[in-house]
């Protein structure tokens, strides 16, 4: 039996391995530009953000209808639990969907046909988390968060990925602003190819209560001084960081260090399908590469806990908390 573990940060558009990508291309008459799974699999060998963002937005075509995002996220759960999920905190990219005439009803819907089934279905509670991508403008966000009112009873925060370099968390201050006012939880990627002081901006300026990714700290000792202070949360993603060149070699990332700074750190699988692994691959390969001890891997479950939006449901959260402190390595 794996670590009992939260999965913090996950796309779900990033979790479309290539045989369900040619299956659902089937069922919707998408004809996808690669010969087989394994040529798609292929072109899964990314140089950078870009080229991974690019692939991502293509292979997105092949979901059309709620069955569709049911069965992506069902696909999810199934995978995570077997490696020891037990609450996932889920994104999803509506932008991307409603650019392609997708709208935001078929896709919260679709993926809710699946979450609202987790806990029986996979053993796995959940939340979903509504992302705003960065490379479009704050109009758009703002129209975004808008057309995802009638559903906020399913949507429990926002953040913002996408390419990062060039647009800065203060752009959206307006969005995050109205998030708050609506009671929505708030986090942002930063800090992963972006600079120290977009950390600083997503805690001031857009009021984060979690980072996403936000290993580029560790070059601010002062920002360093203040996360751990405020035990803000970072959710690492060390497969990816690799295979996006953020890190040259897992043997390279600062984990070890943020975790000897005090740092509240959480590991998790980002965009899977694409980055080899899930989030038990993930504790895996630091374990074996970064040689974290036993106490290290416990203490980075219990935080993915500690740090995730269960504050409506902490008999849920302490069970989750008693079953790490209890498991036993092998």
């Amino acid at each position: 039996m794996p670590l009992p573990k939260a999965e913090l940060h996950l796309h779900i558009e990033g979790t479309l391995e290539p045989e369900l990508a040619f299956r659902l291309a089937g069922r919707n008459g998408v004809t996808l530009p690669y010969a087989d799974t394994e040529a798609l699999r292929e072109a899964y060998r990314f140089e950078d953000l870009q080229s991974f963002l690019n692939l991502y937005y293509e292979l997105m075509a092949v979901l059309r209808t709620e069955q569709d995002f049911e069965d992506l996220a069902n696909a999810y759960l199934a995978r995570a639990a077997a490696q020891g999920v037990r609450h996932a905190e889920i994104f999803f990219d509506p932008q991307a969907h409603l650019a392609r005439g997708v709208d935001m009803g078929t896709v919260v819907e679709g993926l809710w046909r699946a979450l609202g089934g987790s806990v029986e279905n996979h053993g796995v509670s959940t939340r979903l988390i509504m992302c705003f991508l960065r490379d479009e403008s704050a109009e758009s966000a703002l129209a975004t968060l808008d057309a995802a009112k009638p559903y906020l009873d399913r949507i429990t925060g926002v953040g913002l990925d996408s390419a990062e370099v060039g647009h800065p968390p203060v752009k959206f201050r307006e969005v995050y602003e109205a998030a708050a006012a609506l009671g929505l939880r708030r986090v942002a990627h930063a800090g992963e190819e972006g600079p120290p002081e977009y950390i600083t901006e997503a805690l001031d300026v857009l009021g984060v209560e979690r980072v996403d990714h936000g290993l580029r700290c560790m070059e601010d000792p002062a920002l360093v001084e203040r996360l751990v202070r405020d035990r803000v949360p970072l959710t690492l993603c060390p497969l990816s960081n690799v295979r996006l060149r953020t890190v040259d070699t897992l043997a390279d990332h600062p984990l070890p260090a943020m975790l000897e700074a005090g740092l509240m750190c959480t590991v998790n699988s980002d965009d899977p399908a694409y980055f080899g692994g899930y989030a038990g691959d993930n504790f895996a390969a630091v374990h074996e590469t970064l040689d974290l001890s036993q106490d290290r891997l416990r203490e980075l479950a219990r935080n993915s806990f500690l740090a995730s939006f269960l504050e409506d449901d902490e008999k849920l959260r302490a069970r989750y908390l008693a079953e790490v402190e209890a498991y036993e390595f092998d």
